[in-house]
């Protein structure tokens, strides 16, 4: 019996998928799987027994890897299954940005009792006049499973669109429109768009991207979109760069004090991912990739550990090992089975950044002897017994 415990509501749905193989607990302590959204975990301490945390969304700024990576805790996300309902804000985004329709909706309420509203509406209407999205040229930083929704769907509005991934994925490049510009230099996208729209993970190499020295490579008037992470904007710079009139709109999807309110700023308090469909497709493949890998030991979209798949255990035993990405490893592994008589049936080993990830089917049961001089080697941070 595996137990799990939910740091947030998740979707009924998601639930719905766990088998009689599992049961919820209410203490966190207990818990084999830990399923969660937005609650920050940086101050938790984890139990022991803790094998996986599921994040009900794509980013993990709430969640501590490194610390759950030398437990041998993997972590999963669920990129992809929130990017219909970001794809439709950004639409939405420029939507409201190239056409003062906020402010034409705030003046309507605001003259809620002239009982000559249309007469002054027909007087009024112009300070509210804007762009058309069609022609114009939006360029996108990030092809991944939201910037390909977003590009496939601008193409169908008429836009020319431009997208820029140095780390495109096959999977990614297959879903693309084949009408969208693929450039090799950012400063294509500052140079020539309309329309610039952010999809990228929050990383050193990319946190601030969007600061003066970007801004001022862009077209006059330009609209920057940013529904990824507040922080890979400099929005100082955004702020100075939109009262000179260089930035027509700035959009973003997270508020904070620095542009909550401010004019050509258009905040929207974090509703990217906030639809019924986006919550139940994220609840559904948290549960999934859960339970794949503590019935199976198998790994699919983990941010601390590489991706290993070897199907359901067929033989007497699996084992998996948690371990540092360095030499020699796998050797002394096998030469651990080696000593102890030990047939190797099945093995697979992958690597992320520092850390690896070894999977071993065994025609013989595990024994205690043998988790133990498998975690006593230096490197290794957990022996976990899948069966």
């Amino acid at each position: 019996m595996f137990r799990y415990h939910c740091l947030n509501p998740i979707a009924q749905v998601g639930l719905d998928e766990f088998t009689d193989r599992y049961a919820k607990t209410d203490n966190v302590n207990e818990a084999d799987g830990i399923l969660v959204r937005s609650a920050v975990m940086h101050d938790m301490e984890f139990a022991e027994n803790l094998l996986a945390v599921a994040r009900a969304g794509a980013g993990v700024n709430n969640i501590p890897l490194d610390v759950l990576a030398k437990k041998g805790v993997v972590v999963f996300n669920t990129p992809g299954a929130n990017a219909n309902g970001v794809k439709e804000l950004v639409i939405a985004g420029m939507l409201l940005a190239a056409r003062d329709i906020v402010g034409g909706i705030n003046w309507v309420a605001e003259n809620k009792e002239n009982a000559d509203i249309a007469k002054a509406a027909e007087k009024e209407k112009k300070k509210f006049a804007g762009t058309e999205l069609q022609n114009k040229k939006l360029g996108i930083i990030g092809l991944g499973a939201i910037g390909v929704k977003v590009a496939n769907a601008a193409k169908h509005l008429g836009m020319e669109v431009y997208g820029y991934d140095p780390y495109l994925s096959v999977d990614a490049a297959w879903n693309l429109s084949r009408d969208v510009k693929h450039v090799i230099n950012v400063d294509e996208i500052y140079e020539k768009c309309d329309f610039i729209t952010i999809h990228v993970p929050l990383l050193d190499s990319t946190k601030g991207m969007i600061n003066q020295e970007a801004i001022a490579k862009m077209k006059d008037g330009v609209i920057i979109l940013n529904l990824a992470r507040d922080l890979l904007a400099n929005e100082a710079d955004v702020l100075e760069a939109l009262k000179s009139g260089k930035i027509r709109k700035y959009v973003t999807d997270f508020p904070n004090p620095t542009t909550a309110g401010q004019p050509g700023c258009i905040v929207m308090p974090h509703i990217g991912a906030s639809t019924e469909e986006s919550e139940d497709n994220c609840a559904v493949m948290a549960v999934k990739e859960m339970m794949d890998y503590l019935e199976n030991g198998n790994i699919r979209n983990s941010v601390n550990f590489p991706n290993c798949d070897m199907g359901i255990c067929n033989q007497v035993s699996r084992i998996a090992i948690f371990h540092a990405n360095i030499a020699n490893m796998i050797t002394k592994f096998t030469a651990t089975f080696g000593d102890l008589g030990i047939n190797v049936t099945d093995m697979v080993s992958k690597s992320k950044g520092e850390n690896a990830y070894t999977m071993i089917d065994l025609d013989t049961a595990t024994t205690p002897d043998m988790i133990s001089k498998l975690t006593a080697i230096e490197g290794v941070y957990r022996v976990r017994k899948v069966k």
